[in-house]
Parts: structure tokens; C-alpha cells; sequence
């Protein structure tokens, strides 16, 4: 777990508290790079790692919204093209994989994904989990035709297939287990579920575990491990109490259906507990590569943060992290401080003149030589103005020309402020980057630049593979 000294730093910095120890502060206020402690995180060769045939599951996991569901279709699809037999698992209700792959619709079975230029044997499949055609598929696994029937009727199971808390994350490791053990991919690539936490995946065996040992479902399942008259009468006798107290509450129907489920179900609780365990020992294994997918703000990092240190207490395999969405300038050489100060330049109409190193003023719009130009010379002499000795016949500067050049002056101050902004986000998100690899200096790094818009299909999604195979942050980013 996260020890309580990196939450309270964590907490601290997102309050506006000093700069973490390895960070170095700027006069004007604001943190800026970090100095020999907090040193360049090593990079991310996500290459590597589809090439390696001895990762057989790569499992993305991070807060909702960071672009895990992209990250996780663009390694399939790279993967795929590299010459690997992959199959994508999503757990998004979104459904954006389905339209990016050209699928119309994703469901229960893995689905052939055509369009990919793979070398050799390659091959792309993709699916959606279905969480209660999961849970239905288990029951019929393994119960008989009558039993089977009893459990998919019964109302307390349709309520628990289909929206028990924490289902979704166990029927996605349910899932895993079962693509796993059918030998028919070189690679799984598992989109996590879009929970509250990032956690919840890991945390949904275990419970699964504590619902079926808990008290509750012991004493409903006592009547039919003790059997005969002694197992009516304590089940007359367990009724009978639970219509006295619980029943008020939840109703006497709805106690005899989870009764009805616990008794058909007695016999696949073990084996619910050991595919749980057998899959969570599944991604504890060396062919196992975690990816924590973030982006450059401060809670989806805090959140990465959390993550990286529970899987090294869980002993899972961590490859590195995916910083999705980093923002950059091809102007970065430009800063906000001197974009902004061009900017309030030219609103005061003073113009530079960047080769002499000079400023010349252009007069007040009230003036009597407003619209006259005078230029300078680099001795500093005033040179004639080449429209004093225009013809008489030819047209003089117009106050409309006049009113065009301010205009296009208004247009770059605006210009300047826009790039004055995007260099602020730039640092923001640098320091905060920062911060995580001060904390986590061990952990390889591979950043995506921001795309103008959403992914939409195959071609979108091998420019984000190459961007993470390049770590092609753009420039001004780091």
C-alpha cells in the first residue's frame, strides 16, 4: 500500500505546498526542473515488450479517462502488425475500440479484426466483455442442465450478474483466465474497467472471496449442508429469524431467492475462489507486463502514483507508464515571459525591430503625424520616407490602411497570448511530471503527444503505436 508519508507529500504539493525535495524553485514563484535527485525517468521501449514472446498478457491500468481503452487498441494493433497473434480486451461501455477497429459491434467473442498490415502470421482480435453472459457462461460451465436453469432464473442471481458491485472487475479477470488458458494468442491486451479507483481490478478476487465467506452466506447455506429433518428445522428456525429482522427491511421474497442461489450455487463456490486465485497468480507472473496509463495532471499522476507502489506490494510486474496527451510547442525556444511581453508590445503599438535590436513607435492614433512612419537607421539617423517623394498621382495611405495594421498587430498579440499559454501548460505539466519521477525514479516513461483530435480508426491508431514505441513527446515537453 501507499505509505502515509508519500500521500501527505502527494496532498501536499496538490495544496500549493512547496516544491518536493529534488525540485528547485524559480524567483518568480513557480517550481521548475528538478535537479540531480530527481534525475531523467529511463525510457519506455513498448517495442521491446510486444517483441518479446515471453510476455503473454500486458494489462493497462489507470484512472478513468487517461486513454487507456487507445493505448490498449493501439499495442494490439502494433503488436499484430509486428507479427503477433493478439487479442484486445475491453471493458469500456463506450464501444470506441468496436468503431476505431472497423467492427460494428464488439461482444462476448473474440472478433477478427481486418485492415491489419501484419508481417507474417500476425493477426488482430478484439472483444467487449459482457459481464453477465460471463457469469451465465461460468454457471453453465459447471453446474448441470437443472442446476444451471435453477441458478440463471433465479432473480437474486439476474440482479447479481448484472450490477453486483465489483462483478464487472471479476468477471474481466474471469475472462482473462479463460483467454489464457485456451493457447490461442501469442498476447492478451486487457483494458482494465472504467472504475471509481484504478484498484478495483486486483482488489475484485479477493472480494468475491470475503462476499462468499462472509456470515451471511454461511448461514444460508448451513440448512442444505446439514440436510434431512435437522436441516428443515434449522432452516425453519433461520427463516423464521431472518423474517423477524432482515425480512422487514429487504422483504421475505427477495431472502428466499439469495437462499434459492446459495443453495444451487454451494458446489461452484470453490471453484469461484480458485480461478480467482489461479488468475491472480496469473498476473503475478513473469509473463505478465503491467502499463500504468496517465496523463500530465496533477490527479491522474497522484493516481499512477498509488498504483505503481500497490503493485510492487502485490509483486506485480510493472513495465513502466504511458503519459498520454503531453502537450508541446515547435516554438518552445520562445517562452511565455517574453511571448507575453511582445504581446504587450504591440498593444501599446511598440514594435521591434528584431534584426538592429531597436524600437521604433509608432505614433498615437491622435496624433498629427499619426499614419507617418518614421524608420531608423542603425546609427540612429532618421532616413527620408519614401512616400514623401511619391507622385502626387499616387494613392496616399488611408485610414483604412492604417486601421489593417493594427488589426493585424491585435491579431499576433493574440497569437503571442495563445503561445504564451500553451508554453504555461507545458511547464505545468513538466513539474508535475517531475514530481511523479522524483517519487518514482525506477519507473520507465513513454510519452504521447496530444493529438488535434479523437482516434477514430486503424490509421489513428498506429500514430499513436509509433508515438509510444518513440516516446515522441512533443517538442518543448521535456
Amino acid at each position: 500500500m501507499t505509505s502515509d508519508r508519500t500521500r501527505d507529500r502527494i496532498a501536499a504539493e496538490a495544496a500549493g505546498a512547496e516544491p518536493e525535495v529534488g525540485t528547485e524553485a524559480h524567483p518568480g514563484g513557480q517550481q521548475g526542473t528538478p535537479t540531480a535527485a530527481a534525475d531523467t525517468a529511463p525510457g519506455l521501449d513498448t517495442d521491446a515488450l510486444l517483441d518479446d514472446p515471453d510476455i503473454r498478457i500486458i494489462v493497462c491500468c489507470g484512472s478513468g479517462g487517461v486513454g487507456k481503452t487507445t493505448t490498449a487498441a493501439a499495442l494490439g494493433v502494433r503488436a499484430a502488425e509486428r507479427g503477433r497473434k493478439v487479442v484486445v480486451l475491453t471493458i469500456d461501455p463506450a464501444r470506441r475500440l468496436a468503431q476505431s477497429m472497423g467492427i460494428d459491434s464488439l461482444d462476448n467473442v473474440p472478433r477478427r479484426v481486418k485492415g491489419i498490415e501484419t508481417r507474417g502470421t500476425g493477426e488482430l482480435h478484439a472483444m467487449m466483455l459482457d459481464m453477465k453472459r460471463t457469469f451465465d457462461e461460468i454457471v453453465e460451465a459447471h453446474a448441470d442442465g437443472e442446476r444451471a436453469r435453477a441458478i440463471l432464473e433465479n432473480p437474486f442471481y439476474q440482479s447479481l450478474s448484472a450490477g453486483f458491485a465489483g462483478t464487472q472487475e471479476y468477471m474481466a479477470m474471469e475472462k482473462l483466465g479463460q483467454l489464457r488458458a485456451r493457447e490461442e494468442w501469442d498476447l492478451i491486451v486487457v483494458d482494465t474497467p472504467p472504475s471509481r479507483s484504478a484498484l478495483d481490478f486486483l482488489d475484485a478476487p479477493k472480494r468475491l472471496g470475503s462476499f462468499l465467506d462472509g456470515k451471511f452466506i454461511k448461514l444460508l447455506m448451513a440448512p442444505a449442508k446439514m440436510g434431512g429433518r435437522a436441516g428443515m428445522k434449522f432452516l425453519n428456525v433461520g427463516m423464521s429469524m431472518m423474517t423477524g429482522t432482515l425480512g422487514k427491511l429487504l422483504g421475505g421474497q427477495f431472502l428466499r431467492d439469495v437462499q434459492t442461489f446459495v443453495a444451487a450455487m454451494d458446489t461452484m463456490f470453490g471453484g469461484f475462489r480458485t480461478r480467482a486465485d489461479a488468475t491472480y497468480k496469473l498476473l503475478q507472473a513473469p509473463g505478465t507486463a503491467f502499463l500504468v496509463v496517465a496523463t500530465p495532471e496533477r490527479d491522474a499522476l497522484r493516481e499512477a502514483a498509488y498504483f505503481v507502489e500497490r503493485l510492487a506490494a502485490e509483486d506485480m510486474p510493472l513495465a513502466g507508464l504511458v503519459l498520454n496527451r503531453v502537450h508541446g510547442s515547435e516554438a518552445a525556444r520562445l517562452s511565455a515571459e517574453h511571448a507575453l511581453a511582445a504581446a504587450e508590445n504591440l498593444e501599446a503599438a511598440g514594435i521591434v525591430d528584431q534584426t538592429a535590436g531597436k524600437a521604433g513607435l509608432r505614433e498615437p492614433a491622435d496624433s498629427p503625424d499619426a499614419g507617418t512612419t518614421h524608420a531608423t537607421d542603425t546609427a540612429g539617423a532618421a532616413t527620408p520616407d519614401p512616400a514623401e517623394h511619391a507622385s502626387e498621382h499616387e494613392p496616399a495611405d488611408t485610414p483604412q490602411a492604417d486601421a489593417d495594421a493594427v488589426t493585424v498587430e491585435q491579431l499576433t498579440a493574440g497569437l503571442l497570448r495563445l503561445h504564451a499559454e500553451r508554453m504555461q501548460v507545458v511547464a505545468r505539466e513538466q513539474r508535475t511530471r517531475d514530481r511523479f519521477t522524483t517519487l518514482h525514479p525506477e519507473v520507465a516513461v513513454t510519452a504521447v503527444a496530444a493529438l488535434p483530435g479523437d482516434v477514430h480508426d486503424l490509421a489513428g491508431l498506429r500514430a499513436i503505436g509509433d508515438r509510444l514505441a518513440t516516446g515522441s513527446a512533443p517538442a518543448g515537453a521535456a
